[in-house]
């Protein structure tokens, strides 16, 4: 369960951050955090079932700092990821 919450938090981090980095795709503080959320917890359940070293951590769970890092890393990234991608499709169609 902790796990799911550090990609969660990260994600809502990565989210907040790619929107606040660039005008063509920020989707507003809550718009950001929300795409964030989502895609920090599905990059971090994805990266969990592709890559080996995270799913060992996740079934052990380990709470060490390289499997903390990997969560925080994985969701971090989905969250940024998901929020650039809406944010550009939306922008897009406004325009």
């Amino acid at each position: 369960m902790e796990q799911v919450l550090i990609n969660l938090v990260a994600g809502a981090l990565g989210g907040l951050g790619a929107g606040k980095s660039s005008s063509t795709f920020d989707l507003g503080t809550a718009g950001n955090l929300i795409s964030g959320l989502v895609g920090g917890g599905l990059l971090g359940q994805i990266a969990t079932l592709l890559l080996p070293s995270v799913l060992a951590a996740a079934q052990s769970g380990d709470m060490s700092a390289s499997g903390i890092i990997s969560h925080v890393v994985a969701g971090g990234a989905g969250g940024a990821v998901l929020t650039a991608i809406i944010g550009a499709i939306k922008n897009r169609a406004a325009a």
